[in-house]
C-alpha cells in the first residue's frame, strides 16, 4: 500500500505514539487528563480511517464508541473525580522525566524490533499498525510503574487499553463484538476503579501510593 491512505494512517499512528509520550511528560493531573482525552481523539480518527481503508463499516462503531466514551465520558468523569478528590495538583513520579522518556523512546524501538520480524508475511499497513500499538501498549503499562499516584496509573490504564483497540482494528478480520465487548469491559473497569478511588479517599485521605504504604507502616 502507497499513497495518501498510507500516509494518513502512518501520521494517525504516529501521533496516537507521540501523545503516549506526551503522558509521560506531564506532571499535572489536569494537562495529563486533556491529553489522554486527545489520545482517545485520535485513536478514533484512527479506527475510522482504517474503517475506511479496509472498506470495513463496523470499524465505524468502534471509532464514534472511542470517541464518546474514552474521548469524552472518561476524561470528564475523571475530571470530576479529581475535583471532588482534591488532588489536581503535581503528580509524583518513581523516576525523573528525562529518563522515562529515553525508556519509553528505547520500548518504541524494541516495539518495532519485536513486531516487523514478527509479521513478515503481513502487509505493510499492518505491520507499521502492530508495530505502534505496541509501543502504545508498553508507553502505558511504563506509565503505570513510574507514577506513584493511582488515577495517573488509572490514565495509563486507559491508554495501555487505547493500544489494544489500534492492535484490533489493524488486524484484519477483527469481529466487531470483541472490540465492543472489550470497549465496555474497560468501562466497567473504569466504575469500579473510581469507587475503589473513593473509598481510599475516604479512608486514607489521600490516594498517593507513597502516603498509603506509610499508613501500612512500609518505607516508601
Amino acid at each position: 500500500m502507497a499513497g495518501l491512505p498510507y500516509d494518513v494512517a502512518h501520521l494517525l499512528a504516529g501521533g496516537l505514539v507521540l501523545l503516549s509520550l506526551m503522558l509521560l511528560y506531564q506532571d499535572r493531573m489536569y494537562a495529563l487528563l486533556s491529553v489522554f482525552a486527545a489520545h482517545a481523539v485520535i485513536l478514533s480518527l484512527a479506527v475510522a480511517w482504517q474503517a475506511y481503508v479496509q472498506s470495513a463499516p463496523h470499524l465505524y462503531i468502534t471509532a464514534l464508541i472511542a470517541l464518546l466514551f474514552k474521548g469524552m465520558i472518561i476524561p470528564v468523569a475523571l475530571h470530576r473525580i479529581v475535583q471532588q478528590l482534591g488532588v489536581g495538583r503535581t503528580i509524583e513520579a518513581v523516576v525523573g522525566v528525562g529518563p522515562t522518556i529515553l525508556l519509553g523512546i528505547a520500548l518504541i524501538a524494541l516495539s518495532i524490533m519485536v513486531m516487523r520480524p514478527v509479521t513478515e508475511q503481513a502487509d505493510v499497513l499492518t505491520r507499521e499498525d502492530l508495530a505502534f500499538a505496541l509501543s502504545v501498549v508498553l508507553l502505558g503499562l511504563l506509565m503505570m510503574v513510574t507514577r506513584r499516584n493511582a488515577v495517573s496509573q488509572v490514565v495509563g490504564f486507559m491508554s495501555l487499553e487505547n493500544g489494544l483497540i489500534f492492535a484490533a482494528t489493524g488486524a484484519k478480520g477483527m469481529p466487531l463484538v470483541v472490540e465492543i465487548s472489550v470497549a465496555f469491559s474497560v468501562l466497567i473497569a473504569f466504575i469500579v476503579i473510581g469507587i475503589f478511588l473513593f473509598r481510599i479517599r475516604e479512608r486514607f485521605d489521600t490516594v498517593e501510593l507513597v502516603a498509603l504504604d506509610q499508613s501500612r507502616g512500609e518505607q516508601p
